[in-house]
């Protein structure tokens, strides 16, 4: 059981539901291993009927449930993977800002980092939750500044919708924060 707790808190969950799925399982075998003449007094033919009818929804509902939990799952792998690629993204655009210039290469250091973290943190959530992690853009899609102007004008870009796309991120977040 220690073992388990250095698991991450997603799979220590999932052994959770399994083992009260396989115990209700257990348990729902038996009960169907009743014969029906042992049962005394005998039921009602309203009272099958009426069963019979509750057991059809609640397998509705509990496949509406179903669905809409799996389109949930579906909902957050696509924003998880739309905050990686944009993370990805602005890690490249960083990366072709090294060398503007010497005074701002400690702030651009620390954002670099930063961005990377976050990143990190993102993938580290996709695979927690079973989602292949898209792979790192390849160094031949990101500009290349060739003079000191150009990385100015480009670091003034990137570092706006950098700003706008963390804007935007915030807000998803906290409103997926709300119950």
């Amino acid at each position: 059981m220690a073992q388990l707790t250095t698991q991450s808190p997603m799979k220590l969950m999932a052994l959770q539901l399994l083992l009260w799925h396989s115990a209700l399982w257990t348990g729902q075998e038996a009960a169907l291993l009743v014969p029906a003449s042992s049962l005394t007094p005998p039921l009602s033919r309203s009272f099958l009927l009426k069963s019979l009818e509750q057991v059809r929804k609640i397998q509705a509902k509990g496949s509406a449930l179903q669905e809409q939990l799996v389109s949930e799952r579906l909902w957050w792998t696509g924003c998880l993977s739309q905050l990686q690629d944009g993370l990805l993204l602005y890690q490249g655009l960083l990366q072709a800002l090294v060398g503007i210039s010497p005074e701002l290469a400690p702030a651009l250091d620390m954002l670099q980092m930063d961005v990377s973290n976050f990143a990190t943190t993102v993938q580290q959530q996709m695979e927690d939750l079973g989602v292949t992690p898209v792979l790192q853009p390849t160094q031949g899609t990101m500009p290349t500044f060739t003079s000191a102007f150009q990385r100015r004008a480009g670091g003034v870009l990137a570092a706006s919708y950098l700003q706008s796309f963390l804007e935007q991120a915030y807000r998803a977040l906290r409103y997926l924060t709300q119950p």
